[in-house]
């Protein structure tokens, strides 16, 4: 499918020296591949399926394709993951979960890795499965990415790898920002969650894939709704090790996060080529 220019606008934010500041500090002087190197390699070379899932709609960004097609710099947006992560020696293959109409989006890049496709389902969770079908025999690890988040660094991600092989799944997250309330049917107030023990889930999220398989096979059989994979892991009750990543990693589901994501990725220069 040939993508057009997306027709989506928004006012730019202000971002000025601080957030260059910041995310030259957070990226470091040599980009990518340093701060990966940085990183201790505890999984072995070929031993992670990685599902980058593309078949979300995005109906909140407003344009006339989804959002994970849209240019970012140039480049639709699912491909900026596809081209980093398959430049990790832990991915063995990329499972890209995406309607059949965007495949040569993904087919006609140059990589690496051996590339599958797989369909997505009427909910997250259906879409997840399919792509774990999809992974090879044999993986150690299940890696499972939204193709809406082009700026995870490669080193967060190495560290969520170690720690699911060390614990059996992990997830990026970041602390809770903001300040979360309960509130009622009638939009009052309930009560004040402690902020401290609040994290925000992002992707990658990781798992051994036999830990997916007996989740799916629990919440399956009892018809349960979940929003995020490692919360299909919650429900056999195993430990999910969260793994402390970046405010960077945005989701890119407005045409703010848009300006945003733009901005960071000429900030960090190689950082996220």
């Amino acid at each position: 499918m040939a993508l057009a220019s997306s027709t989506t606008r928004a006012r730019a934010p202000s971002f000025g020296r601080p957030m260059a500041r910041a995310t030259r500090r957070a990226r470091g002087r040599g980009g990518a591949s340093a701060a990966l190197d940085q990183v201790e390699r505890e999984v072995r070379d070929g031993a992670v399926s990685f599902v980058l899932l593309a078949g979300g709609v995005g109906k909140r960004m407003g344009a006339d394709m989804p959002k994970q097609y849209l240019p970012l710099m140039g480049t639709p947006i699912a491909i900026w993951s596809l081209k980093k992560f398959a430049t990790m020696p832990e991915v063995g293959e990329i499972v890209v979960v995406c309607d059949p109409s965007y495949d040569d989006v993904f087919s006609s890049v140059a990589i690496e890795k051996p590339l599958t496709f797989a369909r997505p389902g009427k909910e997250r969770q259906d879409s997840v499965y399919n792509g774990m079908q999809a992974a090879r025999e044999g993986a150690e690890l299940l890696a499972i990415h939204d193709s809406a988040r082009p700026l995870c660094a490669l080193a967060d991600a190495r560290r969520c790898f170690n720690d699911a092989k060390t614990h059996g799944a992990a997830v990026l997250a970041v602390q809770s920002k903001a300040t979360i309330k309960e509130v009622n049917a009638d939009l009052s107030i309930d009560k004040t969650l402690d902020r401290s023990r609040l994290w925000e889930m992002q992707t990658p999220q990781v798992m051994r894939p036999e830990l997916l398989r007996r989740g799916y096979d629990l919440v399956n059989s009892k018809g349960l709704e979940v929003t995020d994979d490692v919360s299909i892991v919650e429900h056999l009750g195993e430990r999910v090790q969260v793994t402390p990543g970046s405010y960077f990693n945005l989701k890119v589901t407005t045409p703010e996060d848009m300006f945003i994501a733009e901005r960071l990725m000429k900030e960090q220069g190689d950082a996220v080529a």
